[in-house]
């Protein structure tokens, strides 16, 4: 492009919008945003140790949680880690019950994938559609599917979390 032409064109563009500051101006006190002043400290800091319980690593790694909403009185979630090749898979997922304080989570590992979404929930059931990698042992080539399961397990009538998780292939 020559100089010129240029120089005319960025003039052009720099006149398209010399309205910019007045529209600033316009803008009401109430819609633009409070300018926060910086906290002052009000006692002693506290200071806090790394959880050394067993399991705290992998808590960090949730990438992604969905609550369920359709099982009563049961607080139930399922969450996925980051961990693994994410090539390969990669997000570690669960469904966990809230079984009590004292108790706290009961927590069922149901498989390594890339994604999953749910499709409907009802009691004691959640039916996922999962994307995962696959790996063709013959070749070593990497491929992806997408495929359906039914997570179920038995809704104990005392309100205890479930013993046992069952994970069944769907269409």
């Amino acid at each position: 492009m020559k100089p010129v032409t240029f120089l005319a064109v960025l003039l052009g563009l720099a006149a398209c919008d010399a309205q910019v500051e007045s529209r600033k101006a316009a803008v009401p006190a109430e819609q633009a945003a409070p300018a926060a002043a910086p906290l002052t400290a009000a006692g002693p800091a506290a200071t806090v140790q790394p959880d050394a319980g067993e399991g705290q690593q992998w808590a960090a790694g949730v990438v992604e949680l969905t609550q369920l909403t359709h099982q009563g009185d049961r607080t139930v979630k399922l969450f996925g880690t980051a961990g693994g090749d994410p090539a390969m898979n990669g997000l570690y997922t669960h469904v966990a019950f809230f079984d009590s304080p004292a108790e706290g989570w009961r927590v069922f590992r149901i498989g390594d994938f890339l994604d999953y979404r749910v499709l409907s929930e009802a009691p004691g059931r959640v039916d996922l559609e999962i994307d995962e990698s696959t790996m063709d042992e013959a070749s070593g080539n990497i491929g992806s599917r997408t495929r359906r399961v039914i997570i179920g397990w038995a809704l104990a009538t005392d309100g205890s979390a479930p013993a046992t998780v069952t994970v069944t292939p769907a269409q």
